[in-house]
């Protein structure tokens, strides 16, 4: 892999199927630079996992958009150190809980479950770029493909 690029694992986790979000993130995110292997919808905890490793993926970017991410990412991150994955960046984002929830209460959630940044729908994916950057430790211009 080219030193200029940051490789990044996304999907769609668990029974989820929709698929145009995930596809718009990976065209977002090779767009700025990052190398993303992108695993497609209806991916199990440990396909990330197993492809992170396989990889050297220093982030993974987990998709929930029919509501049941608090099922489906429970336990992610205790998954992830099991597997030698200390220090991977854990992103989710998505419609991640079914019924209406304050956005805050929804945040703090995900993040005692272990994940790094947690996004709610109509997210601005250029901040969630930077903030990528920025908690990859990236200073310099990545290389786009």
């Amino acid at each position: 892999m080219d030193k200029k690029r940051a490789t990044i694992v996304l999907g769609v986790i668990g029974s989820d199927c929709h698929s145009v979000g995930n596809k718009i993130l990976e065209l977002y995110f090779a767009k700025r630079g990052f190398h993303v292997v992108n695993l497609g919808v209806m991916v199990p905890q440990d396909e990330f996992i197993d492809a992170a490793i396989e990889t050297g993926a220093r982030a993974i970017l987990v998709s929930s958009l029919y509501g049941h991410g608090e099922i489906d990412c429970a336990g992610f991150r205790e998954r992830c150190v099991e597997r030698g994955l200390e220090k991977v960046v854990l992103y989710v984002g998505g419609n991640l809980v079914v019924g209406k929830t304050e956005p805050e209460i929804i945040v703090d959630k995900f993040r005692k479950m272990g994940y790094d940044r947690v996004f709610l729908p109509g997210c601005n994916l250029g901040e969630a770029a930077e903030l990528l950057r920025q908690d990859l430790g990236i200073t310099e211009p990545l290389d786009p493909e």
